[in-house]
């Protein structure tokens, strides 16, 4: 008896072990594609709707969610690849829960030449104390610059105030031009004081 469907058996039995993959890791949502308005505030009601249904105290709820719109507006803003006329930035999103905390990764392209400067940032964050964090948001805020896509710089350093974490990352090459700038962000239930 032939098949129903017209798809490779192969690229099922590989959907089938990513299945098996994102469940494993605590992932309940993945997209890949267009980051616009929109698609951030289905996001934010999904995350919003799923954060209800647990037994999460409410500052926790604040910084999953702030969190997640700040990284969801920074790649709307921020991604070296645009994806049509609108200048709306394409990637990866990836929201989950293991244990007690929750987690967000997401992966964009970003031209190599901003590599050196973002990693710069992202290294000067993670080495700085909350109180740290707290002086270079304050001094950003007074004498920061607004760049040509808009933003001041403000996302990364709100994102480790707001979770009081490091930010992990990793960029893996694509091709002379472009690499792929991966970030996770974990949240958990401690309040940050």
């Amino acid at each position: 008896m032939k098949n129903s469907y017209d798809i490779d058996e192969y690229f099922i039995k590989g959907i089938e072990v990513i299945y098996e993959n994102i469940i494993a890791n605590g992932i309940n949502l993945v997209y890949i594609g267009k980051f616009n308005h929109n698609i951030i505030k289905m996001f934010s009601s999904m995350a919003e709707e799923d954060m209800k249904t647990g037994a999460i105290d409410l500052g926790t709820k604040r910084r999953v969610y702030h969190t997640m719109v700040e990284i969801l507006q920074n790649m709307n803003r921020h991604s070296d690849e645009i994806a049509d006329a609108s200048h709306v930035g394409r990637g990866l999103f990836m929201i989950g829960k293991k244990a007690s905390n929750y987690f967000i990764i997401t992966s964009n392209r970003i031209k190599n030449s901003n590599i050196k400067s973002l990693k710069d940032s992202i290294e000067i964050i993670n080495n700085s104390t909350l109180e740290q964090l707290n002086d270079l948001y304050t001094n950003q805020l007074r004498f920061g610059k607004i760049t040509e896509k808009g933003g001041a710089g403000l996302g990364l350093l709100d994102i480790a105030r707001k979770t009081n974490k490091s930010l992990q990352y990793n960029f893996i090459p694509i091709n002379k031009f472009y690499s792929y700038f991966i970030l996770k962000v974990v949240i958990d239930r401690r309040k940050i004081h």
